[in-house]
C-alpha cells in the first residue's frame, strides 16, 4: 500500500511509518517545508489546496496532524492553534480526497479521548454521548470534518500513548526515575492508555479491515487510574511513588490543561476494537510499563 500520512514527524506518525516500512508498504509523508524526496509531499493546510491528483496513487490516508496538547500551559493563542491545526489539515485532506477521480479506500482520521470529557467511573464506549469542555468541542469538530470525506472513514480516538522516550509520559518519567514519582490530584481518575507499538498497529489494522468504519477507541483493554499507572512505572524502575501533586497546584501552574488532561477521568472500553479482530501486544498495564522502561 501507499499510505499518505499527516503528522508523520510526531510520536505516533514516526512509529506508524516505521511499521509500514517493516511490512513492505510505502509511507508518503506530508511536510510543511520543501519536499526532499519522492516520499515527501509539501503542503500548506488552510492556505493552499492539495492537488487531488496526489490521491490517485494513494491507497489510504492517515490524518494525525495537529499541534501537541502536551505543550503547557495553554494560552488563548495556543488553544486557537490546537483548533486550526486540526481543522485546517482535515479540511485540506478531505477536499483533495473528494475531488480525486479515484479516491483512497479509507481515511483514518485522528480524534481523541477528550471527546468524552470528565466522566468519573462510567465505562465509555464509542456509543457514549460526547462530553463537555474544550477538548470535547475540539474532538467533535475534528471528527465532523473527517466524516465529510466520500470514502470509508475511521475515527481513531487516541488516548495517552505510552512510549519509551517521548509523549505524554515524557514529563513524568524523570521524576519517577529520581524517586519523586507522584500521582496527580486524588489519583483515582481513570487514564485511558495504549502502548505506542499497539497504537500504530491498531491504525494499520483499521486500514486493512474493510468492515471497520466510524469511531474506535484506541485504548488498551485493562483500565488504569493515574495512581496505578505511576505505581506500575515506579515498580519497573524500583523507585518509590508515594508523593501527590494537589489538584489546586496543577490548576495554578498548568491552568485549564490540568483539568482537561491530567485530572480528567476517562475509563474507556476497547471492546469494539478487539471485536474487529485486533490483538494487543501489550494488553496489561504491567506489560506496557515493561515496554516503556525496557
Amino acid at each position: 500500500m501507499r499510505v499518505l500520512i499527516s503528522g508523520a514527524s510526531g510520536l505516533v506518525g514516526t512509529e506508524l511509518s516505521r511499521q509500514l516500512l517493516d511490512l513492505g508498504h510505502e509511507p508518503v509523508v506530508l511536510v510543511r517545508r520543501e519536499a526532499k524526496n519522492s516520499n515527501e509531499v509539501s503542503w500548506k493546510p488552510g492556505l493552499e489546496a492539495l492537488n487531488p491528483s496526489l490521491m490517485e496513487s494513494i491507497d489510504a490516508v492517515v490524518n494525525m496532524g495537529g499541534a501537541t496538547t502536551g505543550r503547557i500551559p495553554w494560552t488563548k493563542k495556543y488553544m486557537k492553534l490546537l483548533i486550526s491545526s486540526r481543522i485546517d489539515s482535515t479540511k485540506t485532506l478531505v477536499s483533495a480526497i473528494n475531488n480525486a477521480k479515484n479516491q483512497p479506500k479509507v481515511l483514518v482520521s485522528g480524534s481523541a479521548s477528550g471527546i468524552y470529557g470528565d466522566r468519573g467511573d462510567e465505562l465509555l464506549t464509542e456509543e457514549s454521548v460526547r462530553g463537555d469542555g474544550f477538548l470535547a468541542d475540539l474532538a467533535s469538530s475534528w471528527e465532523d470534518e473527517a466524516l465529510k470525506a466520500n470514502t470509508r472513514v475511521v475515527l481513531a480516538r487516541t488516548t495517552l500513548v505510552m512510549s519509551k522516550k517521548l509523549g505524554a509520559l515524557g514529563r513524568l518519567l524523570p521524576f519517577i526515575k529520581a524517586g519523586l514519582g507522584f500521582s496527580i490530584g486524588r489519583g483515582d481518575q481513570w487514564w485511558a492508555w495504549i502502548s505506542l507499538e499497539d497504537e500504530a498497529r491498531a491504525i494499520i489494522h483499521l486500514i486493512n479491515n474493510e468492515e471497520t468504519t466510524g469511531a474506535y477507541n484506541l485504548t488498551a483493554p485493562e483500565p488504569a487510574t493515574c495512581k496505578q499507572m505511576v505505581t506500575a512505572l515506579g515498580k519497573e524502575l524500583r523507585r518509590p511513588t508515594f508523593l501527590k501533586a494537589p489538584a489546586w497546584a496543577m490548576g495554578l501552574f498548568i491552568g485549564v490543561a490540568a483539568k482537561e488532561l491530567l485530572l480528567c477521568s476517562q475509563k474507556m472500553s476497547s471492546q469494539k476494537l478487539t471485536d474487529s479482530g485486533f490483538e494487543f501486544t501489550h494488553p496489561t498495564l504491567q506489560q506496557s510499563a515493561k515496554y516503556v522502561i525496557g
